[in-house]
């Protein structure tokens, strides 16, 4: 076999691998994908767990070192636990993380522990309950929190909470800022990203709840509690100005901490644990910290070390690329110098940066997010 290919044409290290178990979720994002959820696969077309951990074997021996399991929502696929423990088993594999909704979190996390997983990212976008259910079609609020308590409660390390800032809902980005304050959170806002928007720009019909038409609202991102209406955010219709810049977030939630008695955030010493491109802030004598991912806006390309697989067995270089390169066929025939000749061929068409739209007309849920 010939010599293993870390590096891309740019000379970046690719080290992590951001693995979707599934499309399927048990919620219905207004970000992410159509109230209807994604087009049903047939269980054929998905790579099994044993085909899963078998590619990042071989991905292991190019020099991956971390690997992040995704969806949809990964804690509805039954192949989860299983594929844990098998990734867990190659000695290349440094850390395993989750990127979870957290509803699942509380019966699950003793068995994920168990299996090897080594942390969590729960995707909250509000503490507005009314708003909550806006955002998710099918969630409670009360489960997110459930499930961040479960990951707190069961020894996780690091909690991360991923926040999806769109300027028209007007989220309580204090109140999310805040939970990073008493115990160890670690509260992330990520730019409003275009994943999806290139399949209403092909000529589809975009997948918006009613009221798309509206006018958007005040352009502020709230900290005093008021919500917004989610009824107007769908994946296929992304509008730029609904876009709240990292360096807007870092003023807005300082001020209101300000204001609220807490404190302007301040740059963090120690970031937590990871291999992603968050830069991190926290409260004075906070627990946790207040990290910003600026997809948009401060792009990191430059420091990207990651490539995507998705459930349906598809390499992708870049969450905005349209090239894929599928690797199931190779794993089926057990031709493992055929699929790592592909992941070769997709690390060496990363792009040096992304562009504004892309996801080869596949809504989040179906990359990974």
């Amino acid at each position: 076999m010939t010599t293993p290919t870390q590096h891309d044409s740019f000379g970046r290290s690719v080290t992590y691998l951001r693995v979707s178990v599934t499309d399927k979720c048990n919620y219905r994002c207004v970000y992410c994908m159509p109230p209807e959820g994604v087009a049903a696969r047939d269980h054929t077309e998905l790579l099994t767990a044993e085909e899963t951990a078998h590619f990042i074997r071989l991905a292991a021996g190019e020099g991956i070192r971390r690997v992040r399991l995704t969806g949809g929502e990964p804690l509805v696929s039954r192949r989860l636990i299983p594929l844990i423990r098998a990734i867990r088993a190659i000695p290349q594999i440094e850390d395993i993380s989750l990127t979870t909704n957290g509803a699942l979190l509380p019966a699950l996390a003793p068995a994920l522990r168990d299996a090897g997983l080594d942390r969590v990212n729960i995707s909250l976008d509000t503490l507005d309950p009314e708003q909550f259910v806006q955002i998710t079609r099918t969630g409670h609020l009360e489960q997110a929190l459930a499930g961040i308590d479960a990951a707190l409660g069961f020894g996780f390390s690091p909690v991360k909470v991923n926040t999806v800032v769109v300027r028209r809902l007007h989220q309580n980005v204090l109140g999310l800022a805040r939970l990073s304050v008493d115990r160890p959170i670690h509260v992330r806002f990520i730019e409003y990203m275009p994943i999806g928007s290139s399949s209403h720009a092909a000529g589809a019909e975009p997948h918006c709840l009613p009221g798309m038409g509206a006018a958007p609202l005040p352009r502020s991102a709230r900290a005093d509690g008021a919500a917004g209406t989610a009824d107007s955010v769908c994946p296929g219709a992304w509008d730029e100005s609904d876009v709240v810049p990292s360096a807007e977030l870092v003023q807005t939630i300082s001020a209101a901490g300000v204001a609220a008695g807490i404190g302007a955030l301040e740059p963090a010493a120690n970031a937590p644990g990871g291999a992603g491109p968050a830069r991190y802030w926290r409260f004075p004598n906070a627990a946790g910290t207040v990290g910003f991912i600026s997809a948009m806006s401060n792009h990191f390309c430059a420091r990207c070390n990651r490539l995507r697989l998705t459930s349906d067995g598809t390499l992708r270089p870049c969450l905005f690329s349209d090239d894929e390169y599928s690797v199931r066929e190779a794993l089926r025939a057990h031709d493992d110098a055929r699929a790592i000749e592909i992941y070769r061929a997709a690390l060496a068409h990363k792009p040096k940066e992304h562009g504004r739209t892309g996801g080869a007309g596949r809504f989040m849920s179906q990359i990974g997010g």
